[in-house]
């Protein structure tokens, strides 16, 4: 009796082991790196599964260059269009199709759509004033980005074929920018001005209209990434210092600091301080912050969660042996 007792036992606590070892495995830090011979990286999104990761980059010329990162490639420069810079902005789900602006030979900033085959595509102008796509919805039928109104203003806009191209509005300033939308289109995250001249984190909806999320104590904050449902945004704030910091916001949860909520990944003394973009599930967050190994600005890939599968499949385990305990009384 007291060897079954004991088997029991030890059984538990194992589970037990596994789901908090799981959990502690699946939480992690990636610094990204620079260009060869390069300097400082940024990263502005992520994939799916958190296996692309794509921005912007110094190279050893101290000229922007976008890149396409992956864990078995490194970062990849993708080029320009002859001109003398270049930046990736977004990524597809599956991480094959990079899109963003690059300089062409005449030094003209155009819209581009890079894949392997293709390489890098020059995807025109509408041949009047300027304007920035800078995110689509899953499906492509909802574009968000920032465009110059008749008054002059940069103001936030959600474009679909059938609507054409509509003005967001702003929190009571002058001018507002979008950075990120949902997988349905029904939500854009950004920033506005309010009536006092702050630059302040917005989450709009057709229902909801532009709700201000907050700071972290301090004046201003910038939404640059939302997940696929709309429910969790990121971005940066100040903090009460007036400190930059990467934040995660949730309505449960309100604003968190990254940097608190994942102290236990910055104990070298490195810093996240801007939250770019988030996978669809939520899971990945991207974005850049100092590398204190290397003193150097860098990009990083933050995974947030355990392993959903291996937990449950874990807890399924302990349920079960639980539930056989139990008959055998």
């Amino acid at each position: 009796m007291c060897y079954t007792q004991n088997r029991f036992k030890a059984l538990i606590s194992a589970c037990v082991m596994l789901l908090i070892a799981t959990a502690g495995w699946s939480q992690s830090l990636t610094w990204l790196g620079v260009l060869p011979n390069g300097y400082d990286s940024y990263a502005s999104d992520v994939s799916a599964g958190g296996a692309v990761v794509v921005g912007l980059a110094f190279n050893a010329d101290w000229q922007w260059r976008a890149f396409r990162w992956t864990a078995s490639g490194g970062m990849q420069d993708l080029g320009t269009l002859g001109g003398g810079y270049s930046e990736a902005y977004g990524v597809s789900a599956d991480g094959s199709m990079v899109v963003g602006r690059a300089a062409n030979a005449a030094g003209q900033g155009r819209a581009v759509r890079w894949t392997a085959s293709g390489g890098m595509q020059d995807l025109g102008t509408l041949g009047g004033y300027w304007s920035a796509a800078l995110d689509v919805s899953a499906d492509g039928a909802v574009v968000v980005g920032v465009a110059e109104n008749a008054a002059g203003r940069g103001r936030a806009f959600r474009w679909t074929a059938s609507g054409g191209m509509q003005d967001l509005g702003t929190l009571g300033g002058c001018c507002s920018e979008a950075y990120g939308v949902s997988a349905d289109g029904a939500v854009v995250v950004g920033w506005s001005y309010n009536a006092a001249g702050q630059q302040r984190a917005f989450r709009w909806t057709a229902s909801g209209g532009m709700q201000d999320l907050g700071t972290l104590g301090g004046r201003e904050s910038v939404a640059y990434g939302v997940s696929a449902d709309g429910a969790v945004v990121v971005g940066r704030a100040q903090n009460a210092a007036g400190l930059w910091r990467a934040f995660r916001w949730t309505a449960s949860g309100g604003m968190e600091d990254l940097n608190t909520t994942y102290a236990s990944l910055l104990t070298d003394g490195s810093m996240l301080w801007e939250a770019r973009a988030i996978s669809p599930d939520g899971r990945y967050i991207v974005g850049y912050g100092r590398n204190a190994a290397t003193g150097r600005y860098q990009a990083f890939l933050l995974d947030t969660v355990p392993e959903p599968a291996s937990l449950m499949a874990l807890g399924a385990g302990l349920a079960g042996l639980i539930r056989l305990r139990r008959r055998k009384r």
